[in-house]
């Protein structure tokens, strides 16, 4: 395993809990007694967040494997 792996692991557990978190609040509304706007703007959001953190994950393993490390050296 080389320094480049190591690195991606933290990433993965981020989005891997992120995820479970999310996919929980749309579980939550889809049970819970409340009217359809509320329960489609509980499951619209955390959707909206799990893929924007896919998205965000993505980006950081290209990120990674780069070899870019430094955000800052870009501006």
């Amino acid at each position: 395993m080389d320094q480049r792996d190591k690195k991606i692991i933290a990433p993965v557990v981020i989005l891997v809990l992120l995820l479970i978190y999310e996919v929980g609040f749309v579980l939550f509304f889809c049970v819970v007694p409340i009217p359809l706007w509320g329960k489609l703007l509980g499951m619209i959001l955390p959707a909206g967040a799990a893929g924007v953190s896919i998205y965000v994950f993505v980006e950081r393993i290209k990120e990674i494997r780069s070899g870019e490390e430094d955000d800052l050296s870009k501006y």
